[in-house]
């Protein structure tokens, strides 16, 4: 089950990206006739053929429910899915295996703390701590409990260059503040939050921490211990597994006195009409057949990733973003959103008056394929003043080839609405 395959053994270091390129089978293959520079990494990665081979594997032979069946299927199966529940515990250094919680995605963890904590322990007068640069799934579901419960949301402010504002953290920070819900890496600046010394001082108040991880797992190492986070949360589609399975990492303390998020299937240990007991962690939060070639998928996706170097990862993807940043801002217009000092390889940016689903529609066109939007992250797009964003994402397999297309692309957009211009003055 932990085994590392022979294709495995072939992964190379990320000094040779032309190598870790030939695992992605997506990126060979053309897009209206242009190669495919793909530079949405941040919405989803694309996944390694190791991660592929492992999921139809499962599929093709050791399609079976999980737990308590007694034929082979079922043995094989469920020792694939708890086998990548250790490497999870591995990956982030868990203490135990019973601290990862199976999801959907972040976006599923995110609410399964707030719903299963938030109303069983939070009352009227309590605050939630959260900050500008939050992704919708951080802010929604506080905003349902603080209707349910009484409770306040508060928000950290960020500044011009995309940083939190850590002075106005420390006023906002008291005894009242119970769970403080941080993302790790804005998904749509690519700011790097000082997560620790967050935690450091929620804790000294006597409040929880969760953190969005989405953005950090495959571009960082995490170690959950170091950091004395008390949730983790984080989405296999964005470090090279398939979507539809997430993790949710919590102090085993905190998840024993939680109650059940869902109920039924796994979770259960006996029921009666009278009364159900629950089962022990981490089963208590995984109600329902479980998607278990997704699991399986990001076992695989950890595997993969554990054969790199993540300093290698980080420098490499903070090279591509430098040389990006360089080239974008040589571009009439170009404004990027977002100049935190340490930043993700993440570029948010706008192109003079063009929209921004424009410039994603061309650049298409050209091949290259980025993300247009407000990202789920509306009140970041309030703060700067813009109504969207175009975002280029960068992961350990691109390189200054994807970059140049890119630029290529948005000179050829330049081009066309210089030219629409010029055709309508004339028309006037």
């Amino acid at each position: 089950m932990n085994a590392i395959t022979t294709s495995q053994s072939n992964i190379k270091l990320i000094s040779d990206v032309a190598s870790l390129r030939a695992d992605i089978p997506a990126l060979h293959q053309k897009i209206w006739g242009k190669p495919l520079a793909y530079l949405d990494n941040a919405a989803s990665s694309q996944r390694p053929q190791f991660v592929i081979d492992a999921v139809n594997n499962h599929e093709k032979h050791n399609h079976a429910n999980i737990h308590r069946g007694v034929h082979k299927l079922s043995q094989r199966a469920t020792n694939a899915y708890e086998g990548a529940r250790e490497k999870v515990c591995t990956f982030i250094n868990a203490s135990s295996s019973r601290e990862i919680i199976f999801t959907r995605g972040t976006t599923e963890s995110i609410n399964l703390v707030a719903h299963s904590l938030g109303l069983s322990q939070l009352k009227p007068g309590d605050e939630i701590l959260i900050s500008w640069m939050e992704h919708h799934s951080n802010i929604v579901p506080w905003q349902l409990i603080c209707e349910r419960t009484g409770a306040k949301l508060s928000t950290i402010p960020i500044t011009d260059c995309g940083e939190l504002d850590l002075e106005a953290f420390d006023q906002l920070l008291s005894e009242r503040t119970k769970i403080v819900a941080i993302v790790h890496v804005s998904n749509a600046l690519g700011t790097i939050n000082p997560v620790k010394e967050i935690i450091d001082k929620a804790h000294s108040k006597g409040a929880m921490v969760l953190l969005d991880g989405a953005q950090a797992v495959s571009h960082m190492r995490i170690d959950v211990q170091e950091l004395d986070c008390d949730f983790y949360a984080f989405s296999g589609h964005k470090m090279f597994a398939p979507t539809g399975i997430g993790v949710l990492y919590g102090k085993k303390a905190l998840l024993e006195n939680m109650p059940p998020y869902q109920g039924g299937g796994e979770m259960i240990l006996t029921v009666t009409f009278k009364k159900t007991t629950y089962n022990t962690l981490p089963y208590k939060f995984e109600a329902g057949t479980p998607h278990i070639s997704g699991a399986i998928g990001l076992g695989a996706a950890i595997d993969y990733l554990s054969r790199i170097d993540f300093n290698a990862i980080a420098k490499h993807e903070h090279d591509l973003l430098e040389y990006a940043t360089s080239r974008l801002s040589d571009l009439p217009g170009a404004r990027v959103i977002g100049r935190a000092r340490k930043k993700t390889g993440v570029l948010s940016f706008v192109l003079g008056d063009i929209h921004a689903h424009d410039l994603g529609t061309i650049l298409d066109q050209e091949g290259v394929a980025v993300r247009t939007g407000h990202h789920c992250t509306m009140p970041i797009m309030e703060f700067f003043g813009v109504p969207a964003t175009a975002r280029a994402s960068f992961a350990f397999y691109n390189n200054r080839n994807d970059v140049d297309q890119f630029i290529g692309g948005l000179r050829t957009t330049l081009e066309i609405f210089s030219w629409t211009k010029s055709k309508n003055s004339i028309v006037r």
